[in-house]
């Protein structure tokens, strides 16, 4: 049986799912919930101005904020109607339909790569796993010397950490920082979350 992406699973399984997902995330803004824990990381990292490509986009909520603070944002996800609701709610940034296992911007006019790539919302573990590491290797082709890719997710959702850093390593991104929250809290033998600073190696 070919393995697919986990989130085409979910999709397969409830058309409803996405819709769902948006609305819920449309609701948790409308509420004031803090949805930008990330994209502050991302941000403190990045120089002003940066490049950056949201990858796994989702509904852009990510890089929406990123383009706000005045970075130039690249988002691309699997999911159409995720685009669709990233392009109304989140105006700005350029937003792509693209599976990150090949994803190939410059053949989608984006030629430039990026200063720093982010990856939120297990995205990572969505991925199925015969496309891991080719999914890290397209994401470090598309970095600039010297950049970095931040992604996060949690355990239990059939990614081991141990084994993501293996996948990692082997598409020549270096692990610079790990961390267990997306607000700096340090990752440790037990963490139930992993947010991994990685470089190109």
């Amino acid at each position: 049986m070919v393995e697919t992406n986990r989130w085409l699973r979910q999709v397969a399984a409830d058309p409803q799912h996405s819709s769902r997902y948006v609305d819920r995330f449309r609701q948790l803004a409308a509420d004031g919930a803090d949805l930008v824990g990330e994209a502050r990381l991302v941000d403190a990292m990045a120089g002003r101005t940066a490049r950056i490509l949201d990858a796994g986009c989702g509904p852009g909520r990510t890089g929406g904020h990123l383009h706000r603070l005045g970075h130039t944002v690249v988002g691309v996800d699997l999911d159409p109607v995720l685009i669709a609701a990233a392009e109304q709610d989140h105006p700005g940034p350029t937003w792509l339909v693209a599976d990150l296992a090949d994803v190939d911007l410059p053949a989608l006019g984006i030629p430039e790569p990026f200063d720093v790539i982010v990856s939120a919302g297990n995205v990572m573990a969505f991925l199925a796993p015969r496309t891991r590491r080719d999914a890290l290797k397209r994401l470090r082709a598309h970095l600039a010397q010297g950049g970095r890719l931040v992604t996060g997710f949690g355990a239990g959702r059939g990614y081991p950490f141990a084994e993501f850093l293996d996948d990692a390593a082997a598409a020549g991104l270096h692990a610079d920082l790990l961390l267990s929250t997306w607000d700096l809290r340090p990752f440790t033998d037990d963490s139930d979350f992993l947010v991994a600073v990685l470089r190109s190696a």
